[in-house]
């Protein structure tokens, strides 16, 4: 397995008596996509700011790519960072204009940097806009360039938050397939969201904090496979007559059809018995989705 692009190991950090993030540590591989999630206020933006080198951690380390950023600024070359709630480009400045200042300032030269400004413009259909102010295009134009500024200068490492927020359903499915295409790339990418259906396509890890600590985090169809359990959706080509009802309801099975039934795969079996000779449709293993996963978790904790 590749080594970790991205360690966090124990960081903390407190606000006068609020103590944002306990202890949080997290790892991110070439490829992977990580959701990092969590309710307003839990400590997801605090901690991404501490792995952007934007906040210094009260406690704990960040190794970005075997190095501390907080010992040596310039292994901040190998990130790029969108930051949701915050001007991630300079509004007097047009979109080629902050591409290339980004680029330079992260290490390219001038040259390169306006030849990948200008392949990033085309590339996001806002070759158009290349010289308009940003403060003058729509907040989706900025939100798209706000992402191009993480990847001016071809990072192995993005954090995203809210990367498709302001986004029309088309850009926003752009963005994500993009972000896809990064991590199949090579990519280590950490993203938070609340569009959990967003993180639920794109996400290979998740994890959650509440309240300052990571309190769950597992590979995403390992943990949707958990939360779905041995339950079991049935349907039936007709209705079934009412004395198979009987018999379903004294095995546990709910529902007039299609009928749910929770149980081990031993115990289907005499339902299926049960179900003898009515001709069936479908069995197959109930599905959980990302969003039901978060509410049960956090609900929980």
């Amino acid at each position: 397995m590749d080594s970790p692009l991205l360690q966090a190991q124990g960081l903390r950090k407190r606000f006068g008596t609020l103590e944002a993030v306990r202890g949080v540590s997290l790892e991110l591989r070439p490829g992977e996509v990580l959701a990092f999630l969590g309710k307003n206020g839990a400590g997801k933006t605090t901690t991404v700011k501490m792995l952007a080198g934007l906040l210094l951690p009260d406690g704990g380390r960040v190794h970005l790519l075997g190095k501390d950023p907080f010992q040596d600024p310039w292994a901040l070359r190998h990130l790029g960072a969108v930051l949701e709630g915050n001007r991630n480009v300079y509004w007097r400045l047009s979109p080629l204009e902050n591409l290339v200042y980004f680029g330079v300032a992260r290490g390219l030269r001038l040259g390169a940097a306006r030849k990948r400004a200008l392949a990033l413009l085309q590339e996001y259909d806002l070759l158009e806009k290349a010289h308009t102010e940003v403060r003058h295009l729509s907040r989706g134009m900025q939100q798209k360039l706000a992402f191009l500024q993480a990847l001016v200068h071809d990072p192995e490492v993005l954090l995203l938050d809210e990367p498709t927020l302001g986004l029309d359903v088309e850009t926003a499915l752009l963005v994500q397939g993009k972000i896809r295409k990064l991590a199949q790339g090579g990519k280590a990418i950490l993203l938070t969201t609340h569009q959990l259906e967003v993180a639920e396509a794109l996400a290979d890890r998740v994890a959650i904090i509440h309240r300052g600590e990571v309190i769950l985090e597992e590979e995403k169809e390992r943990l949707l496979a958990r939360f779905a359990g041995d339950h079991y959706v049935l349907e039936l080509e007709g209705p079934a007559p009412r004395e198979v009802l009987a018999r379903l309801r004294a095995l546990g099975v709910e529902g007039e059809g299609p009928f749910l039934f929770r149980g081990t795969g031993e115990a289907l079996w005499r339902v299926l018995e049960a179900l003898k000779p009515l001709p069936l449709k479908r069995v197959a293993k109930a599905e959980v989705d990302l969003l039901e996963v978060f509410l049960k978790v956090v609900g929980h904790a």
